[in-house]
């Protein structure tokens, strides 16, 4: 690659972290743009770009890669709202955050006026710090946009005995704890016997724990949440 190109888009977002759709993330073509409004990059199996904006660009294990906040709006023509919040909420989750929200408000400055902006700025309003995975962002938003309370992603817990523990979803003052169970939950035979211990110490506190799964229909999710809420005295 020269050196006034950079990969960026889905292609960046997959060797940095940022979680996108599987569509997304099989595409496999490597997205390339040229900076400084350079002449997009063409070749076999390469989506080239051209773009004015000036885009930070990072190493990258010897790679020159748009910098996390850059990439995560060149998706905004790629993604829909809720996916993009998910990877935004990937720059400023968990387990380290990957960018700052100054550094997020100062690329939407770079891209003032670009293709995506309306979506980016919604985007940006609904991004939430600590959240841990793709799956939980976009429970998070389902929630939400039925019109129950926002929860915290993975809100600290601490219990009786004295042990500190993170929700995924926390409604803390109703004590209502909703909880996604990955593929690693079911197969992993060590974090199947922490998950047991742990619920159960959650549900001796007095916590009402609902499990979900990549299979559960958002549907069931948001009736048995409000139904959990309504009896913890939630009046919406």
């Amino acid at each position: 690659m020269r050196d006034d190109h950079a990969f960026s888009h889905s292609t960046a977002a997959s060797m940095l972290g940022l979680p996108i759709p599987p569509d997304r993330e099989r595409d496999p073509r490597v997205h390339v743009s040229a900076l400084r409004g350079g002449r997009a990059p063409r070749g076999r199996g390469v989506a080239g770009h051209s773009t004015t904006v000036d885009a930070e660009v990072r190493r990258f294990r010897g790679l020159q890669v748009m910098s996390p906040s850059d990439t995560w709006c060149t998706l905004s023509t790629m993604l829909g709202l809720d996916d993009l919040v998910a990877a935004g909420d990937r720059l400023v989750g968990l387990p380290q955050p990957l960018a700052t929200f100054d550094e997020i408000d100062a690329a939407l400055d770079r891209y003032a006026g670009r293709a995506g902006m309306v979506r980016l700025l919604r985007a940006r309003s609904e991004l939430r710090a600590d959240s841990y995975s793709r799956q939980e962002s976009l429970l998070r938003l389902a929630l939400v946009r039925a019109g129950l309370p926002e929860p915290e992603p993975n809100g600290m817990i601490t219990l009786r005995s004295g042990r500190r523990t993170r929700g995924d979803l926390v409604f803390r003052g109703y004590r209502v704890l909703v909880e996604y169970d990955g593929e690693h939950h079911r197969l992993d035979l060590a974090q199947w016997t922490t998950d047991v211990a742990r619920l159960n110490d959650l549900a001796a506190d007095g916590w009402l724990v609902i499990r979900t799964t990549k299979r559960m229909p958002r549907s069931e999710l948001v009736e048995r949440t409000a139904r959990a809420l309504r009896d913890r005295g939630w009046r919406g």
